[in-house]
């Protein structure tokens, strides 16, 4: 290497020496450094060794634990000449673009670093704009694009704590108009704004039992506000339209349809209030002039003022069970003492016709109309 105290203190370029013999010599080192070192651009850094063959002004950033030709050149810029190798020790700051990594480097003054950007801890980025202090990340462009490495993408978005915000806000001329996420608890929301001030939940989701509620759906079981949206417990559907039905205060909280069976007849109630009972009852002997049973309803009615009743009798069935009068003198079954509970339907013979036995008995198909409620 040249002599440093007659060199140029920056790159180590040699001095000319006054009166010196062969000032080409020192001129042409001069310049082959210049020309290593201006608009630098080296080979690889990663060899310990030189390349064989080595190819005439091929530079290259010899590596730690050089060996051969290059032994004692750890991080100097080789460069092969017309006979060998010439050596640069590199100063802190010194910067060379390497072929092969297709980044630059810079000497630290102990050893080559890259000299590619650190994006970690960035105070703020802006594409396509500038970032600010409030939105660190900025972007502007048609479209931003986030695209899978794999099988698939989630978009994280974070908070610190339940009270806290995390969510996507949509605006119209920096003015907010909807906003989705979790917003100051840990319930799912899409709420709106027609003006960025007035705010107005449409949808929230609890995060404990995933409910719904809000501006969007029924808010009570008389809501039939146009848009709403049906909520499963005030709405009809499979689910829900059989089932027991039920009132509040006059309005319907149940199922639509309610059936069963009770006390050896059948019912049927509707959300409205409606209900029909029937049943099959066989009158039995009670008086030579009748025969009677008790129905107590499968269901009670709102109240005796409530409730219709008819009758009919099976007549295959009466002309076969009962010995005494003939269907021609018997009357239409009857109803006596109707109740909310239930009644008792006698069958009366025609006056002066013959009594019934006391083995005889009568198939008789009741039904009763009225109200639940």
């Amino acid at each position: 290497m040249p002599d440093t105290a007659q060199s140029s203190p920056v790159l180590s370029l040699p001095y000319i020496q006054p009166s010196q013999a062969q000032k080409h010599v020192t001129h042409n080192a001069a310049l082959a450094a210049l020309d290593t070192l201006v608009q630098a651009v080296a080979v690889d850094r990663t060899r310990t060794a030189p390349p064989d063959p080595a190819t005439p002004g091929a530079v290259h950033i010899v590596a730690p634990g050089a060996t051969g030709d290059w032994a004692g050149q750890d991080d100097a810029i080789a460069t092969r000449d017309g006979t060998g190798w010439t050596f640069l020790a590199p100063k802190p700051g010194w910067r060379v673009h390497v072929l092969d990594e297709g980044f630059d480097v810079i000497f630290d003054g102990g050893e080559w670093d890259s000299a590619r950007p650190d994006f970690d801890n960035l105070l703020g980025l802006g594409i396509g704009t500038s970032a600010s202090a409030g939105n660190p990340l900025s972007v502007a462009g048609d479209a931003t694009l986030l695209t899978h490495d794999g099988a698939g993408h989630r978009l994280k978005i974070n908070k610190a704590s339940a009270s806290d915000t995390a969510s996507l806000l949509f605006q119209t001329g920096w003015s907010g108009r909807a906003e989705m996420g979790t917003m100051q608890s840990d319930d799912f929301a899409i709420k709106v704004s027609a003006d960025g001030s007035a705010w107005t939940v449409a949808l929230r989701f609890d995060a404990a039992s995933g409910a719904a509620s809000g501006a969007a759906v029924q808010q009570d079981p008389s809501d039939t506000t146009a848009g709403r949206l049906a909520r499963a417990d005030y709405a009809y559907g499979p689910g829900n339209l059989l089932g027991q039905v039920s009132d509040f205060q006059g309005t319907p909280t149940g199922a639509v349809i309610e059936s069963g069976t009770a006390g050896g007849g059948r019912y049927i109630r509707w959300a409205d209030g409606t209900q029909i009972c029937t049943a099959e009852l066989v009158l039995s002997h009670a008086g030579a002039e009748r025969l009677e049973a008790y129905w107590s309803f499968p269901k009670d009615f709102a109240g005796a003022a409530e409730v219709s009743l008819s009758a009919l009798l099976d007549a295959g069935d009466f002309a076969a069970s009962v010995s005494g009068p003939g269907l021609d003198a018997a009357l239409a079954p009857a109803a006596s003492a109707i109740t909310a509970t239930g009644t008792t339907i006698r069958l009366y013979r025609v006056a002066g016709a013959a009594d019934f036995s006391s083995g005889d008995s009568a198939a008789c198909r009741v039904t009763a109309i009225g109200r639940w409620l």
